[in-house]
């Protein structure tokens, strides 16, 4: 409820700059996303994956501060490389291909930006706002044979998948002016989630192939954080009063 109570506070505050102001910018940008995920506060290896996102940011003529609103898809999640596992046929150490863990999240952030001028056309800023998140799709049916032949006991499965997720963007950038009406932007964020994207329970009497018996599986919670590097274009709309 404290999250929706900001999201809107923060979309208020947006719509008002944006009528006083003498117009705005809207653009596209995306780049490198690098996923990890701690399960059960046990961090697994990095995921490097793609974002793109659509964007709106107010514009006044001093330049010193914006609100922006921003869309787009996350490739969210983790992977295994390196590992050993045990075969449950004869017992013999393997080392599986890397797996990866992937979740395709929608976000909305909606926050506020400070700049600087660094020189002559170019500005430097940094960034804050609040983000939530949508799962739309994941990769957890790759491994459902896995997990019926091992009980369950290793991976993620698509039953426990949070649809909504939310947290915080936060990080800097560069901004270049190309034209009046044009301009390019570089961005490094940091953005972890305060919610579980996974969230299963603890599960009573399920077979162990190990050992032949019945036992239980641990609780498990996933929760993400990205780094992402961010490039792409803006496009000022500016209004012009004629009297």
């Amino acid at each position: 409820m404290k999250i929706r109570i900001l999201l809107i506070i923060i979309l208020t505050a947006f719509i008002k700059h944006s009528s006083e102001a003498q117009g705005f910018y809207f653009g596209l940008k995306g780049g490198l996303l690098i996923g990890t995920q701690s399960w059960n506060n046990f961090d697994r290896d990095p995921l490097i994956k793609f974002h793109g996102i659509a964007f709106i940011e107010s514009y006044d003529e001093a330049g010193d501060f914006s609100l922006f609103a921003q869309a787009g898809l996350h490739q969210k999640g983790s992977a295994i490389r390196g590992r050993n596992f045990i075969s449950l046929s004869n017992g013999e150490t393997f080392r599986p291909p890397s797996q990866a863990f992937v979740f395709n999240n929608i976000s909305l952030t909606m926050g506020g930006k400070k700049k600087h001028v660094l020189s002559g056309n170019t500005k430097w800023h940094y960034m804050f706002g609040m983000r939530g998140d949508y799962n739309i799709s994941t990769n957890l049916d790759e491994y459902e044979d896995l997990n019926e032949a091992n009980g369950g006991l290793f991976f993620p499965s698509d039953v426990f998948v949070k649809d909504i997720t939310y947290g915080v963007t936060m990080g800097g950038g560069l901004e270049f002016s190309l034209s009046e009406f044009v301009g390019a932007l570089v961005e490094f964020t940091v953005n972890p989630d305060f919610s579980f994207q996974y969230k299963q329970p603890e599960i009573n009497n399920v077979y162990i192939p190990y050992t032949g018996t019945n036992g239980t599986i641990r609780e498990r919670t996933i929760r993400n954080i990205t780094f992402e590097i961010t490039v792409g274009f803006r496009f000022l709309r500016k209004v012009i009063y004629v009297d």
